[in-house]
C-alpha cells in the first residue's frame, strides 16, 4: 500500500529528467549500504558530477565527517547535522569554508542544554547510546538506536524523541540516530538558505529542477518540498512515520538504489 503512494522511478518522464540541474542527497542508507560506502554508490556520485549536475549531500552526520566529504568526495558542498551548517571547498580562495546557521554563542548554549537531554536519555532509555561520531559534532546531540548498539524497538525510539521535545529541542529520526538540537532550522531551511547565499538559486522558483534522494523521517521536509524527490526502496520501512513521501521510489535499497537513480537521471541526458 505504501509503495503504491510512490511511483517507480522508471516512470519519471524523460523530459522532466533532462531538466534536472542537481541532486541533493541524504547519506546514511541512501548513499551508504549497511553503514558502508560501496564503490557502486561512489561511482554514481562521480557520474553525476561528470555529467555536469550539482551534487550536494544533506546529512545528519557531524562537522568532522563533513570536512572530509567536502574535501574528498565529488560534491559541490555538504550540509551537515541536519542543517546546522554547510561546508564547501573554495578553490579560488584555496581552502575549506564553513557557514554556520547559528553564531558560536548560540551553539554553545545549545550544547550546554543538550547535556541535560543526554542525561535523561541515558537514564530513561536503557540500551540507547551516544553516537560514536558525537565528538565531531558542532551543534547537535546524536542518540544511537541501532548503529553501534543493538536495535531498539520503535517505542523506545519514540521515547527518545519525546525526551528531546520535553526539553524544547527539535528531534529528527534518521535510519540510525535520533538527532536533536535547539534552533528552528532543518535540512530544508538550510538547503534553501545555502542555495540562495552561495549559488544565487531560488529553490522556491526552481524546485522541479532538483532531485532530493533520501530514506528516513528526517528527510520528510525535503520530500514534501521537491516534486521530483526520490526515495531509495528502504524508504518504505519508515513511510508510516513521515508526513511527506517522495514522488518516486527505486526498486533497489540504499546505495544500489542511489546508483539506480543516477542511471535513470543520466540515461535521459544521453
Amino acid at each position: 500500500m505504501v509503495q503504491l503512494m510512490m511511483r517507480p522511478i522508471a516512470e519519471f518522464p524523460a523530459a522532466d529528467r533532462c531538466a534536472i540541474r542537481g541532486v541533493f542527497t541524504d547519506i546514511d542508507e541512501t548513499v551508504s549500504t549497511d553503514s558502508r560506502l560501496t564503490g557502486e554508490a561512489y561511482a554514481a556520485l562521480e557520474r553525476l558530477k561528470a555529467a555536469g549536475l550539482m551534487v550536494i549531500p544533506v546529512t545528519g552526520r557531524p562537522a568532522g565527517w563533513c570536512d572530509l566529504i567536502a574535501r574528498f568526495w565529488p560534491v559541490d558542498a555538504v550540509i551537515g547535522e541536519n542543517g546546522a551548517f554547510w561546508m564547501w571547498l573554495d578553490r579560488s580562495a584555496g581552502g575549506l569554508r564553513t557557514r554556520y546557521v547559528q553564531d558560536e554563542a548560540t551553539r554553545a548554549e545549545g550544547r550546554r542544554r543538550l547535556e541535560a537531554v543526554k542525561a535523561d536519555v541515558l537514564r530513561e532509555v536503557p540500551g540507547a547510546g551516544i553516537a560514536s561520531d558525537q565528538p565531531y559534532r558542532a551543534a547537535d546531540l546524536a542518540i544511537d538506536f541501532c548503529e553501534d548498539v543493538p536495535a531498539l524497538p520503535r517505542a523506545e525510539v519514540d521515547r527518545i524523541v519525546g525526551i528531546f521535545e520535553r526539553h524544547g529541542a527539535q528531534a529528527k529520526i534518521s535510519s540510525i540516530h535520533v538527532n536533536g538540537w535547539f534552533g528552528d532550522y532543518d535540512k530544508l531551511t538550510t538547503t534553501r538558505l545555502m542555495m540562495a547565499e552561495l549559488y544565487g538559486v531560488d529553490l522556491e522558483a526552481t524546485r522541479s529542477e532538483w532531485v532530493f534522494s533520501g530514506d528516513s523521517p528526517n528527510d520528510s521536509p525535503m520530500f514534501g518540498f521537491f516534486p521530483n524527490a526520490v526515495g531509495v526502496a528502504n524508504v518504505a520501512d519508515f513511510a508510516d512515520r513521515m508526513p511527506h513521501l517522495p514522488r518516486w521510489i527505486t526498486s533497489a535499497r540504499s546505495g544500489a538504489g542511489f546508483a539506480e537513480m543516477a542511471d535513470v537521471l543520466l540515461d535521459a541526458r544521453r
